[in-house]
């Protein structure tokens, strides 16, 4: 593919240089639809990054786009704070009957704000408030957001280095095969615990991912996760499963600790929760946690009603007959571990390890920056893909859950074409 250069002034010399995806595709993308993008020289991309994991469903996905501007066509309400509104009210039905109920979780819903921080920080916040203590555990590799409260329970050291001031009350803890099988599960953690001479505040609550997307793609045990559960339970402390970005779908369940057999005290969810890219995240928990004060914690835009509106589309289009996108994400999963093994084989020299479940994978190589090269290579050959890991030495993908078996098959091809011609 050939690729003009595109006019990038504006953007190198008014906006931040903060900015970081747009240095690794650098275009100006005008248009998208399903699993593709456009730039506005009519290149044509893949997309196997999907938003971040907030496209689980495609670009402008056509029963969410005419769900959208049907409600802004008759002036449905559109920034509502917490007050009561028909789109609010019909998406919390849609949420009980269409998840909650059919799960048997008991969770009373939060809107925290619009971000998956914002989530985080609510389930933080109110862990504390029940429990009246300040600590919060969390796994070497994490990523929870980059807001003060959320850093301090990240992993990444670049990361937190941007706060600028400590990061407290917060303690890692080694994540699922941290040390290669060599040591017994929660042993560190729970000498600790019971060590009255440790110097380990007793913590409040416990907060993991199922899977480490940021982190590199490092997938919990069911086993591990089964454990870890028990664990907080025996302890006293509160159990926060953060499935912002693995959440809705992107595991195969809904939820992506539904595999494990667990029910968490707290769970955070944001990303493709509104289905369409639109802002929105919540906090759900356990009746007996919502002792909130009213206006305790609260935010300006956690009433994105268009996103109420496109968040119960999506329920109702892809989760009201059971497992049926469930059953679709597995067997994408599926051709996209056939693919990584052929892609391991091909390469014995370069590629450390692959793993992954339903639409969220990672490739590793034994070379850190190889990754960074791959998806480079790739955007040229019109696939977008990005890295992940503590020194972005994982290759991530991450395609909308709505992706033909063919276009499938297509990034695939294009990535393992991208890792040969950068051996």
């Amino acid at each position: 593919m050939t690729i003009t250069q595109p006019d990038l002034s504006v953007f190198e010399t008014v906006e931040s240089e903060v900015r970081s995806y747009c240095r690794g595709w650098p275009t100006v993308f005008d248009r998208a639809v399903g699993s593709r993008m456009y730039d506005e020289d009519g290149h044509e991309y893949l997309d196997f990054f999907a938003g971040a994991g907030s496209l689980n469903y495609g670009h402008n996905n056509p029963v969410l786009k005419r769900a959208l501007i049907d409600y802004l066509e008759r002036d449905g309400v559109a920034h509502g704070l917490d007050m009561s509104t028909t789109a609010k009210r019909t998406f919390l039905e849609a949420f009980q009957n269409l998840l909650l109920r059919p799960r048997d979780l008991p969770y009373k819903v939060m809107f925290p704000g619009p971000t998956g921080t914002n989530a985080v920080e609510a389930a933080l916040k109110l862990a504390r408030k029940v429990k009246g203590r300040e600590s919060i555990v969390s796994f070497t590799n994490a990523f929870h957001g980059m807001s003060l409260g959320s850093l301090a329970v990240t992993g990444n050291a670049f990361k937190r280095a941007g706060a600028g001031i400590p990061l407290v009350h917060g303690t890692p803890m080694p994540f699922d095969n941290y040390f290669d099988g060599t040591v017994e599960d929660f042993l560190w953690f729970e000498r600790l615990l019971e060590d009255q001479g440790s110097g380990l505040n007793k913590p409040a609550a416990v907060i993991v991912e199922t899977v480490q997307g940021e982190g590199g793609i490092n997938v919990a045990r069911p086993e591990w996760l089964r454990a870890l559960s028990e664990l907080c339970e025996r302890q006293d402390m509160l159990l926060i499963v953060d499935d912002i970005q693995m959440g809705c779908g992107r595991t195969g369940a809904f939820f992506s600790f539904e595999e494990a057999g667990i029910t968490p005290d707290i769970v955070t969810v944001s990303k493709s929760i509104s289905g369409y890219g639109l802002p929105m995240s919540l906090c759900l928990f356990k009746p007996e946690l919502d002792i909130w004060e009213p206006g305790e914690h609260n935010g300006t835009f956690r009433g994105n009603n268009p996103a109420f509106v496109t968040a119960t589309a999506a329920l109702e289009t892809y989760w009201a007959d059971g497992s049926a996108m469930e059953k679709q994400t597995r067997k994408r999963g599926e051709q996209v571990e056939q693919a990584m093994i052929s892609i391991a084989e091909e390469n014995l020299a370069d590629v450390k390890e692959y793993r992954g479940r339903g639409l969220v994978w990672g490739l590793e190589f034994h070379e850190k920056d190889r990754a960074g090269k791959v998806a480079k290579r790739a955007f040229e050959l019109g696939l977008l893909i990005e890295t992940s890991g503590p020194e972005s030495e994982v290759v991530k993908l991450l395609p909308a859950l709505t992706i033909t078996p063919e276009e499938l098959d297509e990034g695939l091809s294009t990535l393992a074409r991208a890792v040969r011609e950068t051996a």
